[in-house]
């Protein structure tokens, strides 16, 4: 029997992995009330794809390039609450949990789970429900809070990529002593002996 148009889920797929993406919406496509309508290849793209295309779901991979899709999951929430999100992920760790429910998604599940999974957990969304991988979640338990704050997830996250402390201080609009006094904060926390390998820590953990 053929669902009515009016019954159709409009959906939204951001993943950078142009191939991964087609197959996906491929598959989700053979669902009769389902519909991928938008499909993003970045981070960015997605606030303006998911009113373009009035999507009522959206899955979003995190590793993409403008803006993550934690980032973009927040983004999404704060314009448009009414959409579920749904975060597809190769990188189960549990700090990517906790931030991802923090950012408004209500399901958090890896890519090699079955697509039969994914659609199941798209209709549960509809529903209300959340849909959260098992495993993760105890990870994620066994695992505590972030301890890191915003801002010193910020500072550490701009300095990644080998920048001097004046060129973060400089970026994020800070004093070169409060950026040290944030970094040096963040390699406390995490244990470590110096700032690169607090990035490491903390993007192993899903802290970044």
């Amino acid at each position: 029997m053929t669902t009515a148009a009016a019954d159709v889920v409009r959906l939204l797929l951001a993943e950078d992995q142009a191939m991964v993406r087609g197959a996906l919406a491929t598959l989700l496509n053979l669902e009769d009330d389902l519909e991928v309508v938008a499909e993003v290849g970045r981070g960015d793209e997605v606030l303006a794809a998911a009113k373009a295309a009035d999507v009522r779901v959206a899955l979003l991979d995190i590793e993409m390039p403008g803006m993550s899709g934690l980032d973009a999951a927040d983004a999404l929430h704060r314009a448009m609450p009414e959409v579920r999100i749904i975060i597809l992920t190769t990188f189960g760790r549990p700090g990517f949990l906790r931030r991802a429910m923090e950012s408004g998604a209500s399901a958090f599940l890896v890519k090699d789970a079955p697509v039969a999974e994914l659609v199941a957990a798209i209709r549960k969304v509809l529903r209300g429900e959340r849909v959260i991988d098992p495993d993760l979640a105890a990870a994620a338990l066994a695992a505590g809070e972030n301890p890191l704050t915003p801002r010193e997830r910020d500072v550490l996250a701009a300095s990644a990529d080998g920048s001097t402390i004046a060129d973060i201080a400089r970026r994020l609009h800070l004093s070169e002593g409060t950026v040290r006094n944030y970094l040096s904060a963040c390699i406390q926390k995490t244990a470590a002996r110096n700032r690169t390998e607090a990035v490491r820590t903390a993007q192993q953990r899903g802290w970044l």
